[in-house]
Formats: structure tokens, sequence, C-alpha cells
């Protein structure tokens, strides 16, 4: 029989719980001493990143916003509240983020999307990333505030995320070698507003399909907003998806503001861990991968702007999950369960690297910046999410028939 992997209490339905004041004062100490570290060191923006990172983190966690766990009950119980938010906050998005790009400058500081090759690798990584999705519990952003939130299990997720990255370094020549299309933008070749009336269409085809796929299979349609009997709070969570999906697009262009560029997250996953193996006594800089990010790799940390807004992300999951009494790890886990966060993770941090981003910097982004390679990256996740869900119980991890109040 199957049993939930979630070593965390997500249920919304109790009364609040009271909150853990250690753990909140350390990670709010953290982010004020990291706001200061990185001010005096790096410079204003990249304090201002590692703020971003930590409100991403809070909005993450208080609004369970995920991809992994929607894609999950619409496969196997066709609930589309997941999805309909994702389609929502991808609309907002491409508003906001087609007429910048195209100008190509916000207040002053140059500004570029994330365009990548759309091939076989795209597909093949994304795929593998699906599958990853499932077996691991969580997507490359769900991996983090889970983390942050005090989910044991997912910390070996991250684990084998990084090693599974280190491998798609490695293989970089092969794989980025196969047949593809070079960067291909919607907004530069088509003009800002055709890609926005192009991608609106299919965010309500696909948020019109699965509504009427949700209603043919229950019925009735439930609401994002219906996950929990407790009210909203600010603070102590949770939130309603749509606040989620708004904040995140807002967070996300706070970004593309100081960073030039939008979010991403797994580049400083590979980064972890080739400078990891390089202090075990290995060498990368010789791998192809790395001669063209040799500049990244000889750099001190504190100056990758993916790592300190990943840290920093899990910092605010860290001080979400204590301001709503939930942070409570659970050491003792399943062993089959541990194995499916072991291979979920090397399939995510592999998948990563082929697919040139994940959920955040492939998708998420990928679309906001009008990408090609984004709308390649979604199908062929989705498929490798549903065969992920039909392998999870294997691993004796659940697939629920509606969502919890909260997950990843």
């Amino acid at each position: 029989m199957s049993s939930n992997a979630t070593t965390l209490d997500f249920s919304g339905t109790r009364a609040p719980s009271r909150v853990n004041s250690l753990p909140l004062c350390l990670a709010l100490l953290l982010l004020v001493l990291g706001t200061w570290y990185l001010d005096s060191t790096v410079g204003w923006r990249q304090a201002g990143l590692w703020i971003t990172g930590g409100l991403l983190g809070v909005t993450l966690y208080h609004a369970s916003f995920g991809f992994t766990q929607a894609w999950r009950v619409f496969v196997s119980d066709r609930r589309a509240a997941g999805l309909r938010a994702q389609m929502a906050m991808l609309a907002v998005g491409v508003l906001l983020f087609f007429p910048i790009l195209a100008q190509g400058s916000l207040f002053g500081q140059t500004v570029a999307g994330l365009v990548s090759p759309a091939g076989t690798s795209v597909l093949l990584g994304a795929f593998l990333f699906g599958i990853g999705m499932q077996l691991g519990g969580g997507c490359a952003s769900g991996t983090l505030f889970a983390v942050g939130g005090g989910n044991t299990r997912m910390i070996v997720t991250l684990l084998f995320f990084v090693a599974g990255s280190v491998v798609g370094t490695y293989t970089f020549p092969w794989w980025s070698a196969l047949p593809a299309i070079k960067p291909t933008s919607f907004v530069l070749s088509w003009g800002p507003l055709p890609a926005i009336v192009a991608n609106l269409a299919v965010f309500g085809l696909i948020a019109w399909a699965a509504t009427r796929l949700e209603r043919r299979r229950h019925g009735r349609l439930i609401s994002s907003a219906s996950r929990t009997d407790r009210p909203a709070g600010l603070l102590r969570g949770p939130w309603p998806m749509v606040w989620g999906g708004v904040a995140l697009v807002a967070l996300n262009l706070v970004t593309l503001a100081l960073a030039g560029r939008p979010w991403g997250i797994t580049s400083a996953f590979a980064l972890w861990g080739a400078k990891a193996y390089d202090a075990m006594g290995g060498d990368v800089a010789g791998w192809a991968y790395w001669v063209k990010q040799s500049k990244a790799l000889a750099a001190p940390l504190r100056e990758d702007i993916t790592t300190v807004m990943d840290i920093g992300l899990m910092l605010g999951a860290l001080a979400a999950a204590a301001a709503a009494g939930k942070f409570a790890p659970v050491w003792k886990l399943p062993a089959r369960s541990l194995a499916g966060a072991v291979v979920g993770g090397l399939l995510l941090g592999f998948g990563a690297r082929m697919a040139y981003g994940c959920n955040i910097g492939a998708y998420f982004s990928g679309i906001l910046s009008g990408s090609l390679h984004a709308w390649l990256w979604l199908p062929a996740a989705f498929a490798g999410s549903a065969l992920g869900v039909r392998l999870r119980p294997l691993f004796g991890l659940a697939v629920e028939k509606s969502p919890p109040p909260s997950s990843c």
C-alpha cells in the first residue's frame, strides 16, 4: 500500500499552530545578515536579489504553489485547479514581460529573456525531469521550498538533484550536439502584441480543456481557494493559489529588473556540485560545459545570482513554515521513499541540464521570455510527469485523488 512521502503535516483544516519561534528568528536573522553581507561585498542589486529569493520562498510555501502536485492530481483525478492557476499566472506574466523584453530595458537596466535552443535535448531532458518531479516529490522550486520548510526527504532529493546536474554538465558535448533549432524568441520574431495574443490563446485553450475534463469526470469544479477551511493570513498563510501566482509574477519582474534576466534555479545546482567535486580532488575546468562557464566556476558563490536567490528562497520558506507553526522535521523515512528521492533527484538534475532549465527557468520564465524551447519543454515534461505518477507506487509514494491543502 502506498504511503505519502511528505514528512510534514500540511493539514489546512486544523487550527493554526503556535509559531515556531526559534527557526523563525534564525531564518530572519540569516536573511538580515545576508542582506548586509551581500550589499557590502557584492552590491545592492545582489542584496536585493537575496531578499527577492526570500520573498519567493514565503510565497511558494504559503500559497503551496507547486507544479508537481498540480500535474499529479490532474493526471490521476482530472482535478485542474492547479493547472488553471498556472495558466492565469502565465497570462499575467506575458502581459507584463513581453512589452518590457521587446523594449530591452527596465528602469535603466538592460534586460533579456531566457531563450535557449529548441530541440531533441529539450524534449528528452524535460521528459526525464517530469519523471523526476513525481519520484523526487517536487520540481526545482518545490524542492527548495520544501527543504526550507523542513521536509527531510526533500533534502535527499536536493542532494541528488545537485549530483544529477553535475552529470548533466559532464555529458554536455553529447546532448548539446543533438538536433535543435537556434534560440528563438516569439517576442523578437513576431513583436510583443502578436506574441501576447498567441500565448493568451494557448493558455485559454489549456485552461478550457482542463476544465472540460474535470467537469466530465466530476460534474463540478474545485476552486483553488477551497483547499483549506482556514482563513487566508498574510503572515501565517495559507494563501489562495491566485495570490501566489500573482506574487510569483511580480517577484519574477523584480528579478528581471535587478538581474537583467528572469528567475532561474537549477544552474546553481550544477555550480554547487562542480565546486564540491573540485573540493574533493576532481577537476571540471576542462569539461566543455565549464569552459563556457569558466567565470562562474572561478568566482565565489556570493557573486552567483542564482545561488544567492536559491539560498534566500530556502530561508524564506523556513521563515514561512515557522510562522505557520509547521516546522517539524521527521527524520525516519521509509527505504522505498528514499530510493524514490535518489532516483528522482538524479533525473531532475540531469533532465534540467539537458532541457536548458526546469519548471522555473524553462517553463515559467521561459514562457515569459517568449522562448520556443519553453513550448517544447511543457508537453514533454507533462508526459514524463504522467509516467512518473504511474511509477510512484513502486516507491511507496501516494497518488492523491484530490489536492491536499499543501504540497510541493
